[in-house]
């Protein structure tokens, strides 16, 4: 049962630092693009028209 702990433990701890660590980088790179495209609020862009008009 020991070795069951000995093993585990370490794996826990690994994936448990590695989740973390994912965590605040993807929060630190999504606060960064935030800052830099800012929203837009407003209509939608109106559709083009067809390309070969009202007779094709």
């Amino acid at each position: 049962m020991g070795y069951v702990i000995v093993i585990s433990l370490p794996v826990i701890l690994f994936f448990l630092i590695t989740a973390i660590a994912c965590y605040l980088f993807g929060r630190a790179r999504g606060q960064k693009e935030n800052a830099r495209l800012p929203q837009y609020y407003g209509p939608p862009v109106p559709a083009p028209p067809p390309l070969g008009g009202p007779d094709k």
